[in-house]
């Protein structure tokens, strides 16, 4: 066969793997578990940004490195917890198994404490065993920081309280306990995790130690 007989050949056998291809993505898979539609599916949005809406965005908040480094979250520093939890209420030289203060002085590591023996400064940005240990710090003050406020020991808010005699969330309470201006959203998330609760006394703990996380823990 000659050269041009197998540039016909190779063109011929082009064309039916073609076909064949084709006839073959025209099959669709039987109905079940494996189709979907709008309603069981994700509707990704695909539309893509133009090169002046992106050049816009650059120029008013700035290179990626740069954003990246001003909108990052560090964590609270573990001397800085301790005086926070001070301050709101919880003894944190509490020796009592799984108590906030016990939970606090044992977790010294996964707080990203420094380890000066070794020459390891302390830990800035947040990590999973840190954050899982401040939320059960949290949850374990909880009943701790309830009874502070009820009992007007909160030396740096003095009468303020966290919820009134209706078991309703009060402004100057959880302005005092995340330390900035309670505002509607806080006092609504506050008074559904009450009213949603299995009990009262379960709700109120959940809605501080929510309170509390969101202020501490970048959430």
């Amino acid at each position: 066969m000659n050269r041009f007989g197998y540039t016909l050949a190779i063109l011929a056998s082009a064309v039916l793997a073609s076909a064949c291809t084709s006839e073959t993505e025209t099959n669709t898979p039987p109905p079940g578990s494996t189709s979907g539609n709008e309603n069981t599916t994700f509707d990704h949005d695909n539309d893509q940004i133009s090169p002046w809406e992106l050049l816009d965005r650059l120029t008013r908040e700035g290179p990626p490195r740069y954003t990246s480094h001003v909108h990052s979250c560090s964590k609270v520093r573990y001397r800085s917890l301790g005086q926070v939890l001070d301050q709101i209420g919880v003894n944190t030289a509490n020796t009592t198994a799984l108590s906030a203060g016990d939970l606090y002085r044992n977790g010294f590591n996964a707080l990203g404490g420094a380890n000066y023996a070794n020459r390891i400064r302390e830990n800035i940005m947040i990590t999973t065993s840190g954050a899982s240990r401040e939320f059960d710090i949290f949850a374990a003050a909880a009943d701790e920081i309830i009874t502070g406020f009820q009992n007007n020991a909160i030396a740096m808010c003095p009468g303020a309280q966290l919820f009134d005699a209706a078991n309703t969330c009060r402004p100057d309470g959880i302005t005092c306990l995340i330390g900035t201006p309670a505002t509607s959203r806080h006092l609504d998330y506050c008074n559904l995790t009450v009213s949603t609760a299995s009990s009262v006394t379960v709700g109120k703990r959940l809605a501080v130690a929510a309170l509390l996380a969101a202020a501490y823990t970048c959430e």
